[in-house]
């Protein structure tokens, strides 16, 4: 298979791409990178910039890599081959992007991002398990989120979309099996779901020392 890009440019649009939604997942990006006092890190797939440009404000060096050189990445490169030594950077980030690999091949470029890291691997995946958000008031304690899943026949097959060969909870693709054979690469620390934008599940790595 040869890799290439999937999406035009101007599938990040303001108000598009970037909705509300999308600025909370960055929000939860950015406080990972900085509960692990990293200062260097390479984001795959950087889309629009976003977590580069806002992570600099905190003074963490983030370096970007895509395949598409119109998203104007620091390097123009494959995942599933990282031009770089190992544990070239602190930690290498990818935000809603080995989804768009086959599965296979996914796996592969988490094994070269966990190469070139040196501490951590810090991703999203979209998880495909329909979630009812609520948030509520607690006196004292302020507002509190939940999830609370929707009722469900079971996990549904996927369809390729023209993006996405992959989601959690799709069938074959169930949370047990994608934890497994990710930790069998590098040892998970938490996953969690966004309560703002429930789709996006965060997974936390660390190499062994």
């Amino acid at each position: 298979m040869i890799e290439q890009k999937q999406v035009a440019k101007e599938h990040y649009a303001f108000g598009q791409y970037l909705d509300k939604y999308r600025w909370n997942s960055v929000w939860h990006q950015i406080d990972e990178v900085t509960r692990l006092q990293l200062n260097r890190v390479l984001e795959i797939g950087p889309g629009l910039g976003l977590f580069k440009a806002v992570a600099a404000v905190f003074d963490i060096k983030v370096e970007t890599l895509d395949l598409d050189p119109e998203l104007k990445p620091d390097h123009v490169a494959s995942a599933t081959a990282l031009p770089f030594a190992d544990g070239a950077y602190d930690a290498v980030c990818g935000f809603q992007i080995l989804e768009h690999l086959p599965y296979d091949l996914s796996l592969k470029a988490f094994g070269e991002m966990t190469r070139v890291a040196r501490r951590n691997v810090v991703i999203s995946l979209p998880d495909a398990k329909a979630m009812w958000p609520y948030a509520l008031h607690i006196p004292k304690r302020g507002t509190v989120s939940v999830l609370v899943p929707e009722p469900s026949m079971g996990a549904k097959a996927h369809t390729f979309d023209g993006q996405h060969y992959w989601e959690i909870n799709k069938r074959g693709y169930e949370l047990k099996k994608v934890i497994a054979d990710f930790s069998s690469v590098c040892k998970l620390v938490k996953t969690y779901r966004v309560a703002e934008n429930p789709y996006h599940r965060f997974f936390v790595f660390a190499k062994e020392s």
